[in-house]
């Protein structure tokens, strides 16, 4: 499959201030790893291994990461006398990744309308803070199935912080905790783009969400995939806990 994975990447993630004060949140680390390699794996997993990123705040940490890739994955041999560096066997993914800086100010839909050079058809598009194990092929295909679409947008059920009750007579009868799937239907951030979509973009103080999205969905080009499995948003230390106890029990593909 031929096509690229956008990710946001660029916001100052005040409300994870404890983990954002020196790097952007998409480089927060889940059970070692950041957020956007987790996103990035869920996309290869489905063919889905050309990336551009939309940077902004702290740009220079996501591309010092993948400048230095292969010095966090594989076994490195340095040579203090000679400064030689020998990368001994290289481990990791045949990823393309662009970081491109869009500005530390710009909203959603600026920053991918600067990303117009780099995008040449339909292509994906996601935050850089939610993990989530959603089918990307499954979302392209709902989104061709009405040739109306020019996106689609993934539904999703985010886990609830609160344990559930069921109460009977005045006596509690059951206790769940943490259900998973029985909220409402929300914005999972996991979207198939099509390039006219860049058109509707005025400028950098376009925001995705309240400006694109509300009017494709008025005049009814905004497509909806439900995905009714794993979709971890990452705005505090407690919804990382959660992500990471998730990762370490195995609970996505890639881990």
């Amino acid at each position: 499959m031929r096509m690229k994975a956008v990710i946001f990447a660029g916001g100052l993630g005040t409300r994870l201030a404890e983990e954002t004060g020196s790097k952007p949140k998409p480089m927060v680390e889940a059970s070692g790893r950041p957020l956007i390699w987790h996103i990035m794996n869920n996309y290869a997993r489905a063919g889905i291994t050309e990336f551009v990123v939309l940077a902004g705040y702290r740009g220079d940490v996501i591309r010092e990461y993948f400048a230095n890739y292969w010095l966090h994955e594989t076994d490195v041999t340095f040579d203090l006398a000679s400064s030689s560096v020998e990368v001994r066997e290289k481990r990791g993914p045949s990823w393309t990744v662009t970081v491109l800086d869009t500005g530390q100010n710009t909203m959603t839909a600026g920053r991918l309308a600067r990303a117009r050079d780099y995008l040449d058809g339909t292509f994906f598009l996601t935050y850089g803070d939610g993990v989530s194990d959603v089918d990307v092929k499954q979302t392209l295909a709902a989104h061709r199935s009405d040739s109306r679409n020019l996106v689609t947008l993934t539904a999703m059920r985010p886990p609830s912080r609160f344990g559930a009750l069921s109460v009977d007579a005045g006596k509690v009868v059951s206790f769940q905790e943490k259900p998973l799937g029985e909220g409402p239907w929300v914005n999972g951030g996991y979207f198939v783009v099509e390039p006219e979509v860049l058109d509707l973009i005025a400028g950098d103080e376009s925001i995705f969400e309240q400006d694109v999205l509300p009017f494709l969905a008025s005049s009814k080009r905004l497509g909806c995939y439900l995905h009714d499995g794993i979709f971890q948003p990452v705005d505090t230390i407690r919804d990382l806990a959660a992500l990471t106890e998730l990762i370490e029990r195995g609970t996505f593909p890639w881990t």
